[in-house]
């Protein structure tokens, strides 16, 4: 019982270490390295996005409620963000 608790403790550690460490190389095939891309052809571009434009849609990605037939392929990456690194990403990447 203890053991497992440490191994359960553990892996949410890992994993919040992970969420919050996030890295945009997985981006950059779909969006462009400077993510000045339509993704697939069907994607907004991101540096078209003003920094509340992409946090809206990173946020809705993560609930569902943003998106059309594409959206769960940006499900699992923007779950992957804290709410930190959505700001981080729509400060750096949003039209200024």
């Amino acid at each position: 019982m203890i053991k497992q608790s440490i191994i359960t403790i553990a892996t949410l550690g890992l994993l919040s270490v992970t969420a919050s460490a996030f890295d945009t190389a997985s981006c950059v095939g779909c969006h462009g390295a400077d993510f000045e891309k339509s993704a697939m052809g069907k994607s907004k571009v991101v540096t078209d996005m003003t920094a509340e434009e992409i946090t809206t849609a990173l946020n809705g990605y993560k609930d569902g409620s943003y998106g059309g037939p594409m959206k769960m392929l940006m499900k699992a990456p923007a779950t992957a963000m804290s709410d930190d690194d959505i700001k981080a990403f729509a400060d750096k990447y949003g039209k200024k």
